[in-house]
């Protein structure tokens, strides 16, 4: 049976990837799931090693996965992993060319066949405070939440100007990279963003307004939650919200058939979930510290 880890929320830590190293040499996972936001702040350079590296995912992410690589040979794991709304779109030809060496598979808008399983990926949210808009669509329509800037404004790296910008939405996103598949019971949904309204998607924004209109504390998409709702897939992984467990006191959440996880952590410490697709509500969660 597939023993499996999620993460999500690296931000370029160096105890989260080392953890996340140690524990794949120890355990040799079938596969690992990376739910974006993995790189670090621009300004952040304590994972370096030497002064002349500078790309995160060249200098660190490629030589360290192809060491681990090295090390397992055909234990090596099937890697799947997207970007997050805080890690540049810039950087997707980095991440290509580590799937050219076959370290990862990146999966943003695509679906692998994968052991018996469809895993798609997706890495966009809705509009939020944040200025930096490659990975932000608008959700079912074109409203935006008080406090929250458009995605047509803010700045871009790479990727949609433009009329793509103005009139793209995650709903219909979704709908064109589910295409016309009906059975989604075998399905893996790893979307950075959680959806609407649930455990996984709780801010810290209680009793906060802007212009006097309080601003809500959920901050998942409604787009997602639908599409989870009506398609019901096996399950769906998610970050994003890094609050979202301490508040609510729980890392997953059920919709039907569906079952999600969330391993976004507002702590320093690496949130490893290991699962099973196999038994989703067998799943668990350790949290390991610096």
């Amino acid at each position: 049976m597939p023993n499996c880890f999620f993460v999500s929320d690296l931000h370029g830590s160096l105890h989260r990837y080392q953890s996340l190293l140690e524990c794949i040499l120890k355990e040799t996972p079938t596969a690992i799931f990376l739910g974006g936001d993995l790189l670090p702040h621009p300004m952040n350079m304590a994972w370096r090693k030497n002064e002349n590296q500078s790309d995160f995912i060249m200098d660190f992410l490629i030589p360290q996965f192809s060491t681990i690589q090295k090390k397992l040979g055909a234990q090596f794991p099937q890697i799947f992993l997207i970007l997050g709304n805080d890690d540049p779109r810039a950087h997707e030809p980095a991440l290509i060319q580590g799937q050219d060496l076959g370290l990862w598979q990146y999966i943003h808008g695509r679906k692998i066949q994968w052991q018996g399983f469809t895993v798609v990926g997706y890495s966009c949210i809705p509009p939020s405070p944040f200025m930096l808009k490659d990975w932000e669509r608008y959700d079912v329509s074109m409203f935006v939440d008080p406090g929250c800037v458009s995605p047509e404004e803010g700045g871009r790296t790479a990727g949609p100007t433009g009329r793509d910008i103005r009139f793209t939405t995650i709903a219909l996103e979704l709908e064109e990279l589910a295409g016309k598949e009906e059975d989604y019971s075998r399905t893996i949904l790893m979307s950075h963003c959680p959806p609407y309204k649930c455990n996984l998607d709780r801010a810290d924004l209680d009793g906060k307004m802007v212009d006097h209109v309080p601003l809500d504390v959920h901050i998942g998409s409604i787009a997602i939650q639908r599409f989870i709702k009506a398609k019901q897939p096996l399950l769906t992984l998610h970050g994003h919200v890094h609050e979202s467990r301490t508040i609510t006191g729980s890392w997953r959440d059920q919709f039907g058939f569906t079952t999600s996880y969330s391993a976004a952590n507002e702590t320093p410490a690496l949130a490893l979930v290991r699962f099973d697709p196999e038994d989703p509500a067998e799943a668990a969660l350790e949290l390991i510290e610096p």
